[in-house]
């Protein structure tokens, strides 16, 4: 073994120019850039996953406690009930739960000189945490009565011609043939998710304007939003909650609430898997094809050390070291030119991405270094198992025919 080893050492490391040594480098290369597109791949993915994931939490939290209401879409209107501080308390003393915020939503008409919209009016408490801003301030709440101040998306502000500190007139919709109501209300800031389904469609004020303007009882709120501390635990913390919940209330998890959005990021992970297999592929297929190179080159050696009276079994160790030694280095290469890519994204944003299409203007990277290791161990195992076959070649050449072999 010890033989093996370095005899694939002195060929490998050889420095005289010949064709075995730019096959090795091509192949070095080859195997550095697949290294190199599996972990930018993965990273990339991983960030647009996390980013667009804790957009949707930091906006509707990871469950959503509201009444029972059959077929209730993401833009129903929830059924209003007495807020619970017994209930909140249980839920925030789970340790799985990092706080709980009461909200409401009403259906409004947005006016702005000739120009309406129709919108969502989401009403928070004042203990709530803003989201997104883009500019100006999160609203400021009074101690008594409803403040006159909302938060609008930057979409909404171009659609409606509106600025900081402008005034908007709101339509309150009631329903059952009532008029609505309207309510004179200032622009304090201004919110950007990238999240088309909530820029168009969402207009944040205070929770207590929608009590008084739907004649709601002075405690009545339209649902929970609970806040976990990982998103990965959100079925545990469901199973939690659901044993202490009121038989009256109903809890969603926004997968539930945005399937379509969450089924798309799960689409992420069915390409992440095609590259890796397509990397992975071209990664053998150059080292398989380096190792046949290797072999028909030093067939005259392989001869001169079977006459010499070494097993076929050493003789094949002697090209799988070969291919290690080129396996490693391209995996070293790749790991430098990826890692480094995906870093420098990271730290200046070079990768734009149309906002439109993807709800973010810059390509996230999410480093996972558990992944990292496994494109690592993964390429180098896969590759030295799958380059023992090429090597039974040396099985079937014969030491007189090798010798004199040109």
């Amino acid at each position: 073994m010890r033989l093996s080893m370095l005899i694939a050492g002195r060929i490998a490391f050889n420095r005289f120019s010949s064709f075995s040594k730019f096959i090795i480098n091509i192949a070095m290369l080859a195997t550095a850039f697949s290294v190199a597109v599996m972990i930018v791949a993965t990273a990339m993915i991983n960030g647009f996953q996390q980013v667009i994931s804790d957009k949707i939490y930091s906006f509707w939290g990871h469950l959503q406690i509201t009444e029972s209401q059959v077929n209730a879409g993401p833009m129903a209107q929830q059924i209003p009930f007495p807020a619970d501080s017994r209930l909140e308390a249980q839920i925030k003393a789970l340790p799985l739960v990092d706080r709980v915020e009461a909200f409401a939503t009403k259906s409004v008409i947005l006016k702005k000189g000739k120009e309406t919209e129709g919108m969502m009016f989401k009403g928070v408490a004042p203990d709530s945490r803003p989201v997104f801003m883009q500019e100006g301030r999160p609203i400021r709440f009074t101690d008594s009565g409803y403040t006159s101040e909302v938060v609008i998306s930057a979409n909404t502000a171009d659609l409606l011609q509106v600025g900081l500190n402008d005034d908007v007139i709101v339509y309150f919709m009631r329903g059952d043939g009532l008029a609505p109501r309207a309510r004179k209300l200032k622009v304090c800031g201004v919110y950007k998710t990238g999240i088309e389904e909530y820029d168009r469609a969402y207009v944040i004020g205070d929770l207590r304007l929608i009590r008084h303007l739907s004649d709601w009882e002075k405690d009545d709120i339209g649902g929970y939003e609970v806040y976990l501390k990982d998103h990965r635990e959100t079925e545990a913390a469901r199973d939690q909650i659901d044993g202490i919940l009121p038989l009256n209330l109903f809890m969603r998890s926004m997968q539930e609430v945005y399937p379509n959005i969450f089924d798309w990021l799960g689409l992420q992970n069915k390409s992440e898997t095609i590259i890796l297999v397509i990397m992975t592929i071209v990664a053998i297929f150059n080292m398989i094809t380096a190792i046949l190179i290797l072999i028909l080159e030093r067939t005259n050696m392989v001869g001169i050390l079977k006459a010499l009276g070494m097993r076929n079994s050493g003789i094949q160790r002697i090209f799988i070291y070969q291919a290690g030694y080129i396996v490693l280095a391209g995996i070293l290469i790749g790991n430098a030119l990826g890692l480094g890519l995906a870093l420098l994204q990271q730290h200046t944003g070079f990768i734009k991405l149309p906002e439109e299409s993807y709800y973010m203007s810059v390509a996230p990277i999410a480093i996972q270094w558990w992944k990292v290791v496994l494109i690592n161990v993964g390429t180098l195992a896969i590759c030295l198992l799958v380059l023992i076959i090429p090597s039974l070649l040396i099985r079937r050449i014969l030491p007189v025919r090798a010798i004199q072999f040109k």
